[in-house]
């Protein structure tokens, strides 16, 4: 006991530190456990971190209050800045990359936003946790019904942010609980959103062992049942694993082209013919005089030539000629569409062609969720008098698809086609009229260069798997490309910025997972019992500094 009291009152010390800081320090530990929390985050994957970092938050507003005779308003000011500092803190330590892509594409009309891109927008998406820890603090309860506040507000707050505007779910907070397949398997019954909730609670939940303040037995039994969920998840998640008998479809051999092609070589007048030509290599390896072909289904990524194919008969006559007999091409282009009449101007989509071995378009699919201010300008018409424009090499940006589509494709299931940024988004990821066998998520990642942006995307697509039920390929121009199995394990990969092909089989899909039935439902049922939970059982209201 000797040895347990002075550990025990260290913590106390520290965390009383933590909770009474104050002007500049208090800024600084809140930026940098936000800042730390991201290393949760592939491609680093450091989760146990944040069983450090998530109590800090919890501590920090413990001590955000303000001082006596305060308005309503100014009251919540201390909570507001508290959440959106380590917010801050959190979103520029996982997205700072982004700037990246405004350095692969050349002129300063381009790269002076980049400080939007890598200051801005964190400082955007922590208003989120700012408004959340604010409402969190109107009410305040003692112990253990704080952390099961924080942790309810917190997660709506991240399902704000992937729908609000559009939404930009990217490194949602539920993801750092997933980094592993063992981790995932409780997406498959509450999504992401669900995880994100699980997230919080789980990684608050140390706190409730720093300091009497939190009560004894209500903590104690608060911390168990925390902990009791977490174990569950990860026992769901080995007995899913352990049950799965990994079938494949048979007759149907994947291979996915990874070409590294940097976005000025691919995009520099006169380099139409020197693309396609590495396209066509890369897709010929192993193939035999005899006609023996070592796959059934080719993937190329998004976009992957620098030109409308539509317009180039002598490029679909290359890629009948290379495909041998029975297979089919899947890939990302760019789709014209003349306007009504010959004076009007055309409409361009981010597409995907399903091109049959005679080098005939058999179907295509339109890019329905298009990337904000990449390829397309929001208020086009004011932001380009102010001489901005969107990042794609294309005047006007693209159109956006209608819907989401489910496309046959011979010899193999129907797939559910994804280009890019559309895989981020749950719930969203299939048409639910007809719902597909496989997932075909074609990307172009180069933008972002060997940055954690592209282990982040490809978490992302894996952890869509594991909601939707549905295995996964994945076909990125600089990597990460990969066939996924429904579980979330990776079959076959070309890691990041190595040029040549994936090949593999395609496994088989699940049954309809809970999530893919009932969506939300499942998150908004946890969100509105934990709220009662933390708010009726009793509370106190936020206290004044003295």
């Amino acid at each position: 006991m000797s040895r347990s009291r002075p550990r025990r009152a260290g913590l106390s010390a520290l965390a009383d530190a933590v909770l009474l800081s104050w002007g500049w320090r208090r800024a600084l530990i809140a930026v940098g456990a936000g800042a730390l929390s991201a290393l949760a985050l592939p491609p680093f994957g450091l989760f146990p971190i944040l069983f450090l970092t998530m109590p800090v938050l919890v501590l920090l507003l413990d001590g955000a209050t303000s001082p006596p005779g305060a308005g309503a308003v100014r009251r919540l000011v201390p909570a507001f800045r508290t959440g959106w500092m380590f917010g801050f803190g959190y979103f520029l330590g996982g997205l700072w990359w982004i700037g990246a892509a405004f350095l692969a594409e050349s002129g300063a009309g381009v790269v002076f936003l980049m400080p939007f891109a890598v200051l801005l927008l964190p400082a955007g998406l922590a208003l989120f946790w700012g408004l959340a820890t604010a409402l969190a603090r109107i009410v305040w309860p003692e112990g253990w019904r704080r952390v099961v506040l924080l942790a309810v507000v917190l997660a709506v707050a991240e399902w704000l942010r992937g729908h609000i505007l559009t939404g930009f779910p990217w490194n949602a907070f539920g993801y750092t609980l997933m980094p592993m397949p063992l981790m995932m398997q409780g997406a498959a019954l509450v999504g992401l959103w669900g995880m994100t909730l699980l997230a919080f609670l789980v990684f608050m939940a140390p706190v409730l062992l720093i300091g009497e303040r939190t009560g004894g037995a209500g903590r104690r039994i608060a911390f168990l049942v925390i902990l009791a969920l977490f174990l569950g998840d990860l026992g769901y998640g080995a007995a899913r694993l352990a049950l799965s008998d990994e079938p494949m479809v048979p007759g149907v051999k994947l291979r996915l082209v990874q070409p590294v092609l940097a976005q000025d070589e691919k995009w520099s007048p006169g380099r139409d013919s020197a693309v396609l030509q590495r396209y066509l290599s890369l897709s010929s390896q192993g193939m035999t005089e005899d006609g023996a072909s070592p796959f059934s289904i080719l993937i190329w990524p998004e976009t992957a030539l620098p030109f409308f194919l539509t317009d180039q008969p002598n490029a679909l006559a290359a890629i009948g000629a290379m495909l041998p007999k029975g297979t089919t091409l899947i890939t990302g282009a760019a789709r014209s569409e003349p306007g009504a009449d010959p004076d009007a101007a055309g409409r361009v989509f981010n597409s995907i062609y399903v091109i049959g071995d005679d080098g005939v378009i058999r179907d295509a699919y339109d890019k329905v969720h298009l990337v904000p201010f990449g390829e397309y300008l929001p208020f086009d018409g004011l932001l380009s008098r102010l001489g901005l424009h969107e990042m794609v090499a294309l005047p006007g940006g693209f159109d956006a698809g209608r819907r989401l589509r489910t496309l046959p494709v011979e010899g193999a299931p129907s797939f559910g086609p994804l280009i890019c940024y559309e895989i981020i988004f749950p719930g969203a990821a299939t048409d639910r009229r007809l719902r597909p066998r496989w997932l075909v998520n074609v990307t172009n990642d180069g933008w972002f260069g060997n940055t954690p942006g592209p282990h982040q995307h490809l978490q992302q697509a894996v952890v869509r798997a594991v909601e939707e039920g549905l295995p996964l390929a994945r076909a990125a121009n600089t990597g990460i490309s990969a066939i996924v199995d429904p579980y979330g394990r990776i079959i076959a990969a070309l890691a990041l910025e190595n040029e040549g092909v994936v090949d593999g089989p395609l496994p088989e899909a699940l049954a309809s997972t809970p999530y893919e039935r009932f969506g939300d439902l499942p998150f908004a049922v946890a969100v509105f019992f934990g709220f009662l939970l933390a708010t009726l059982a009793g509370f106190t209201p936020a206290k004044t500094r003295n």
